[in-house]
């Protein structure tokens, strides 16, 4: 009877023991550096926001936070990059608008974002921009849509990387149109913007915070931002959607981490992320680039997520774009 009465009370004590254990390891961590996986090259946009937030993930958590860019094939390189991470909140995963389109463009993709990824935080939401080369004739959207069909097939239409919310939004705008232009994918925002300053390519879909100094400086010209309302930042520069109606394109950046992750440290990186977010310095920054806090809980995240995911596969079937 003792013995039965000492395994019942082991085995009792194992949920609590368990539970024990993860609050333990969360209280622990971290006690090495974490890497953040960002996946498009340096010197981007959301390359800029991964590191101004890992720097004060780095101060706050007393470890350092190490940026590793992983660009390719649409952000997907980056996301099965983490998805193969244990799950142990070593590994963060710069999450974005793309990741909810991906699953309705690739015909087969080696991992499930919404069930392989865990949201943790919102970052920023950084509104898209259409800019063009001063040579090309056009000032607004209107008259872009006019030249682009008195010369079919005739504009490079640029995009920060092949299949992602740029690229995407090339697709819907000419579909929307009426136009015919050439999409040219660049591997992410910095050698977009060369080729289109120096005249390369004639026309783009950007991200405001990297094209932002290249309009200011008079060697673009905005057209129109692709968000549902203008900017203060470019308070002069429309949306599309005040010529076609109904048109926008929301771009938003967020982390996640591998499914499994503890979720005491996720709770505790979700805390650290959003003190960040609402810190004066990096609001002024964000500001500045014209990017807007998106302070989210781990669940207001996933909802976002799973939102955006329906919403996308609507969009991209009524769009007749055939996944690949």
């Amino acid at each position: 009877m003792l013995f039965r009465r000492r395994r019942f009370l082991c085995l009792a004590g194992l949920g609590a023991c368990s539970a024990f254990a993860r609050t333990s390891f969360a209280q622990s961590y971290p006690s090495r550096p974490i890497r953040w996986i960002v996946p498009f090259p340096p010197g981007g946009t959301t390359d800029f926001v991964a590191r101004l937030l890992g720097q004060w993930l780095s101060q706050r958590l007393g470890q350092q936070v190490i940026i590793e860019n992983k660009p390719g094939g649409g952000t997907n390189v980056g996301v099965e990059a983490a998805v193969s991470a244990p799950a142990d909140g070593y590994t963060l995963l710069f999450t974005l608008a793309t990741n909810t389109i991906n699953p309705s463009l690739y015909k087969s993709l080696p991992f499930d974002f919404q069930h392989d990824i865990a949201p943790v935080a919102g970052l920023a939401e950084l509104p898209l921009i259409m800019v063009v080369n001063p040579s090309l004739p056009v000032k607004s959207v209107s008259e872009l849509i006019a030249y682009a069909k008195a010369n079919p097939g005739k504009i490079n239409f640029a995009s920060f990387g092949a299949r992602t919310i740029s690229d995407l939004a090339i697709e819907l705008f000419q579909k929307s149109a009426g136009i015919d232009v050439v999409r040219v994918p660049y591997p992410g925002d910095a050698p977009l913007l060369i080729d289109l300053v120096s005249g390369r390519v004639q026309a783009a879909v950007a991200a405001l915070p990297d094209a932002l100094p290249h309009v200011k400086a008079g060697e673009i010209r905005a057209l129109a931002l692709l968000s549902a309302k203008r900017s203060s930042t470019l308070a002069n520069v429309p949306t599309v959607g005040e010529t076609i109606a109904g048109f926008e394109v929301k771009a938003w950046t967020g982390v996640g981490v591998p499914r499994g992750t503890p979720a005491g440290i996720v709770g505790l990186l979700n805390r650290e992320i959003n003190a960040g977010l609402a810190d004066p310095g990096i609001k002024a920054r964000l500001a500045q680039v014209g990017g807007t806090p998106l302070v989210y809980t781990p669940g207001e995240l996933g909802a976002l997520i799973a939102g955006d995911t329906a919403k996308w596969a609507k969009a991209i079937k009524q769009a007749g774009i055939e996944p690949q």
